[in-house]
C-alpha cells in the first residue's frame, strides 16, 4: 500500500498523507471505501500510531475522507461542492501557487500558452 522514506526530508506522516491523497485522487482507492485502522496501518508500516492518526486527521480536514466513530475512517466523495467547502482553503492556496509555478516555469521551457492550456484541459479530461 505505502512505502516510506526513512532518507526523506519529508516528516513520515506528511509521507502518509501525500501517499494516500495519491491514491485516493488516482482512484486506487474508491469512494466510500474503508481504510485501514489507525492501529492496524502503524503495525503494518511498524510506527506509532499517533503519526497515522496525526495523517488521517490532516486528510479529514482536508476534505479527502471521513471518519465514522466507532467504525473507522473512509475515502470520502470526490468532486462535489460540499467536498470543496470542507476542503482546506489554505491548501487550495498552496495548490493554486504551486500551479502558478508551473506555468511560470513551462513558459520559461519555451511552451506557447496554448500548449499548456491544452495540457490542462488533458488533466482536467482524466
Amino acid at each position: 500500500m505505502l512505502t516510506l522514506n526513512y532518507r526523506d526530508s519529508q516528516p513520515i506522516y506528511g509521507q502518509i498523507k501525500d501517499g494516500l491523497r495519491r491514491m485516493i485522487i488516482s482512484g486506487a482507492l474508491e469512494p466510500g471505501e474503508k481504510l485501514p485502522s489507525v492501529r492496524a496501518m502503524a503495525v503494518d508500516l511498524a510506527i506509532n500510531p499517533n503519526t497515522i492518526q496525526r495523517a488521517y486527521a490532516e486528510l479529514e480536514a482536508e476534505g479527502f475522507i471521513y471518519s465514522v466513530p466507532g467504525k473507522g475512517s473512509y475515502t470520502a466523495r470526490g468532486g462535489d461542492a460540499s467536498r470543496r467547502s470542507a476542503a482546506s482553503p489554505a491548501r487550495e492556496r498552496e495548490l493554486i501557487r504551486r500551479l502558478r509555478e508551473l506555468v511560470a516555469e513551462l513558459r520559461y521551457l519555451g511552451l506557447e500558452d496554448g500548449e499548456i492550456i491544452a495540457l490542462m484541459n488533458e488533466g482536467v479530461g482524466q
